[in-house]
């Protein structure tokens, strides 16, 4: 396998509402199947909720490894259009380097899908970096790992950008870390490739020192969960593939289009 997600599965309460399956590797494993990539899924949760979380990443057809965990991490959530209100509820362990590099065997390109700062520690990622290209969602920088109402902040380790070749950030997320989409606000978080994604506006790509607005085609969609975990997926799809980065952004946003839209399985 040249592609590999890593990350934890969450217990998602939406609404009040009973559990259902979350967390970036089960909206990536969507998005790759519907594009029918070659890809592992690397997924950790809690052994109890195996019987809940698991099936319906099994049933998305892509190789899955599982890691135990002492807590599945858990959120509660709610959407008014694109504004989401959220709470942590429970935050799995951390990923090891052992289990890491376990988990992604010989994948050269990985998606590290974290769901706060807890789950991938700099050392983690300095293990996965060697011999390979990361994607790191900036959820991983942005959302401290603690219990309680979600509020973004800053307080990340410098050390976790050393090993990412390609940052995805939501709109929050690089107005909180760096203030702005220019080249010079992007080019200030030293990592090469970054992609801010827009919603339903598009994305910005910076690589090469150059930032580029990519438009998307807007979609109503009741519930956009998951959509920068695909997004990232098909970026990480397209580039591996020798796509340049703003191409890669446009087959991305094109699926993402899909998937909200009920046109990709």
């Amino acid at each position: 396998m040249s592609v590999a997600v890593v990350g934890s599965l969450s217990l998602d309460f939406v609404d009040g509402g009973a559990p259902r399956v979350g967390g970036g590797p089960f909206y990536a494993a969507r998005a790759l199947r519907a594009l029918g990539a070659s890809a592992v899924i690397a997924a950790k949760c809690a052994a109890p909720d195996r019987h809940l979380l698991l099936p319906p990443l099994i049933r998305l057809g892509l190789p899955v490894r599982w890691q135990d965990s002492s807590v599945s991490a858990a959120f509660s959530f709610s959407y008014e259009r694109e504004q989401r209100r959220m709470a942590i509820e429970a935050i799995a362990d951390p990923w090891t380097p052992a289990e890491a590099l376990d988990a992604v065997g010989d994948a050269r390109w990985v998606q590290v899908a974290p769901l706060s700062r807890a789950d991938f520690p700099a050392e983690t990622l300095a293990a996965l970096a060697r011999g390979r290209r990361l994607l790191l969602d900036g959820q991983g920088l942005a959302r401290p790992g603690r219990i309680g109402p979600l509020v973004l902040d800053a307080d990340y380790d410098p050390a976790v950008l050393r090993s990412v070749s390609v940052l995805k950030l939501s709109a929050d997320e690089a107005d909180l870390l760096v203030d702005g989409y220019d080249e010079r606000a992007l080019g200030r978080l030293g990592v090469g490739e970054v992609v801010v994604t827009l919603g339903s506006r598009g994305c910005i790509v910076f690589a090469e020192g150059v930032a580029e607005l990519v438009r998307a085609h807007p979609v109503a969609a009741a519930d956009p969960t998951g959509a920068g975990d695909a997004f990232a997926a098909a970026y990480l799809v397209a580039r591996s593939g020798g796509a340049a980065p703003t191409a890669a952004a446009r087959r991305a946003a094109a699926l993402v289009s899909d998937l909200l839209a009920g046109r990709a399985a």
